[in-house]
């Protein structure tokens, strides 16, 4: 949904997003593609027709005050804050780029150390938000350290993709998240960019074509159903009862479909159909799996294995420290307090499952994952859990309690009880 917002702000016509997202992150990049010059020409619940372009200067009604630029803010959302920094850099007025909560303490030393080579001007707070630009980004052959996220990379892309008059070329030393950039590069196919991906080591941009199609052609987008909240949901299934899960598509690239590789090995009873999932309980065991590039599936992961018989390994712990929280520090005293003892191994995460789970208070931490994770765990927990700070969720899946109780669990009051 993120991806669909920025590439409708870029496209100089109307794009029309379907099944369009409604979580806190989903619209702060809303308000930040209208801060920027987009306008919402219709909503609805099922669909936003969105006409794009960014505006290059500030339309203030005194200097004083344009010289003070634009202000976003881009919410909570680190790949927000990512995605849309290089893309507002597209313009020659001066942006300052603000976020809340936990965004704050993300290091963000990577727009220092990459804006001036591409001709953006940028003050920062010491490496942290809030950051001060002013363009207009001018795409040139570069070369990028991937190894924090790739959406530093997604931004880029974005950004050089509409700006590009030749044919440049980002270089990426150690990229991780891979199947996020096969996500960002078919959002970018459908809205007409031409990339060349040369084993996500080399992405060669090459200009669109304006001559060839009508700059006012309308564009649908429908967003796919998300695999990082169907995560939770699939392993509620796997611990807690019988479920089907429909409006993922096995086929997509998001990186968190790869949840269906541990279910399978962990034992749950699992069919995947093209438009449906059914899951239900198995004898659930230990297994070992690599989240280096989906570090998302953490939580749902975590929740999964203290539920399986034995010592489940869980691979890339370096990937959670700058989260809303820091996730492996998190997950180990929040699910701690339910009795599942979690080790930390430099990059691994041991999780001793299989001995009864306990229902008690617990804390997200004002992590959206962290309290569904637990939320989960609750489902076949002895005794009620609570989640303090419940309302985290609506970061990314707002309608999550009202699921659960769908399935039919017991969800009382502001905070969760299981």
């Amino acid at each position: 949904m993120q991806r669909a917002c920025a590439a409708a702000l870029l496209h100089d016509g109307e794009t029309e997003i379907i099944n369009p997202g409604t979580s806190n992150d989903d619209l702060a990049a809303l308000d930040v593609i209208q801060s920027l010059g987009a306008v919402i020409v219709k909503r609805s619940p099922i669909s936003i027709v969105i006409k794009g372009g960014i505006k290059q200067k500030s339309v203030h009604a005194d200097a004083s005050t344009e010289d003070k630029g634009q202000v976003i803010n881009c919410g909570e959302s680190g790949l927000g804050i990512r995605m849309f920094a290089p893309v507002a850099a597209l313009s020659s007025q001066q942006i300052t780029i603000n976020g809340t909560g936990s965004l704050l303490t993300r290091p963000m030393n990577f727009f220092d150390a990459i804006f001036p080579k591409l001709g953006i001007q940028i003050e920062s707070n010491n490496g942290k938000l809030p950051i001060t630009i002013k363009g207009p980004l001018q795409p040139s052959d570069i070369t990028i350290d991937g190894s924090l996220s790739s959406q530093f990379l997604t931004g880029l892309l974005m950004a050089f993709g509409k700006a590009a008059t030749k044919p440049v070329t980002i270089t990426v030393i150690d990229l991780k998240s891979k199947p996020y950039i096969d996500l960002t590069l078919s959002v970018m196919k459908h809205f007409g960019y031409q990339v060349d991906n040369d084993h996500y080591e080399h992405f060669t941009i090459s200009p669109v074509d304006n001559a060839s199609k009508p700059t006012d052609q309308s564009i649908q987008y429908t967003v796919e159903g998300d695999w990082s909240g169907a995560a939770f949901l699939l392993v509620a299934g796997a611990i807690a009862g019988e479920i089907t899960v429909r409006g993922l598509d096995v086929f997509s690239t998001q990186a968190d479909k790869a949840i269906l590789q541990a279910l399978m090995q962990s034992g749950a009873i699992i069919s995947v159909k093209e438009n449906e999932i059914i899951i239900g309980p198995g004898k659930l065991k230990a297994f070992h799996f690599n989240a280096t590039d989906c570090p998302d599936l953490f939580p749902p992961l975590v929740a999964l294995a203290a539920f399986c018989e034995g010592t489940t390994v869980i691979e890339g712990v370096s990937r959670l420290a700058h989260k809303e929280s820091n996730r492996g520090l998190t997950l180990q005293e929040e699910f701690g307090k339910m009795g599942v003892k979690i080790e930390l191994q430099n990059d691994l995460m041991l999780v001793t499952g299989g001995n009864e789970v306990q229902g008690v208070t617990v804390h997200s931490h004002h992590d959206h994952r962290i309290a569904m994770a637990c939320a989960v765990a609750g489902l076949k927990a002895n005794g009620d859990t609570m989640i303090e700070d419940a309302d985290a969720i609506n970061k990314s899946y707002p309608d999550f309690y009202r699921h659960l109780q769908h399935l039919g669990a017991a969800v009382t009051s502001a905070d969760f009880v299981a």
